[in-house]
């Protein structure tokens, strides 16, 4: 058996009578029919030089646009940027020396700060301005674990005690930025802290009873 009988022949459809008829060529036929059927090309000169030159087609027939940085382009996650990000929202804010930002509420404080081993984390750790007595340990724990269980985004916990022996509360969001962070996004996260931070310690005053 030959190597192409598995094709099954070449099925042709003539037009030539009525009715179509299915007739079937060997490879031989169709390459006689091909040689003897072709006629030489009536293709102006400059038809023929662009079909040869691909580079010369795609030039005459289409206009690329110069490539430009997309805007909100992913960059890397800097301490500028957080300031820029800070300006944008209106959100007032502090340097430290550490070149964290302190941002001040009526009745918290937010701090925004960069950490990681590469400076690839954004953290943004709220706390309350008032503390809880060590008397009451037990029903901030119960707290903040309520907040924990029920709220979204923020983590709440009771810190270590200060140098008076009180409990200070803190709620904190952590977000690994190592791929880099377009201004959109670093937007939203800034914002999704401040806002979630001033309900956390809302809820502490009033629902969760504890400042």
């Amino acid at each position: 058996m030959a190597w192409w009988s598995w094709l099954g022949g070449q099925r042709f459809r003539s037009r030539g009578r009525a009715e179509s008829v299915l007739t079937t060529a060997t490879l031989s036929e169709l390459f006689a029919r091909s040689v003897a059927t072709s006629e030489p090309s009536s293709a102006p000169v400059e038809q023929l030089a662009l079909d040869a030159d691909p580079a010369a087609r795609t030039s005459k027939h289409l206009d690329v646009p110069a490539q430009r940085l997309p805007e909100g382009a992913v960059r890397p996650l800097t301490v500028r940027r957080v300031r820029e990000s800070l300006d944008r929202l209106e959100i007032r804010y502090l340097t430290d020396a550490d070149g964290s930002l302190l941002a001040m509420w009526e009745r918290h404080a937010v701090l925004f700060a960069i950490e990681g081993p590469e400076d690839e984390i954004l953290v943004m750790r709220g706390r309350p301005h008032g503390t809880v007595s060590p008397d009451w340990a037990d029903r901030a724990y119960r707290a903040v674990n309520e907040w924990n269980h029920t709220r979204r985004f923020c983590k709440a916990y009771v810190g270590d005690a200060t140098e008076r022996g009180m409990l200070p509360i803190y709620a904190e969001i952590q977000v690994p930025l190592q791929a880099g962070v377009h201004d959109p996004l670093l937007d939203e996260l800034i914002d999704c802290a401040a806002a979630v931070t001033s309900a956390f310690v809302d809820w502490l005053h009033d629902d969760g009873a504890l400042l």
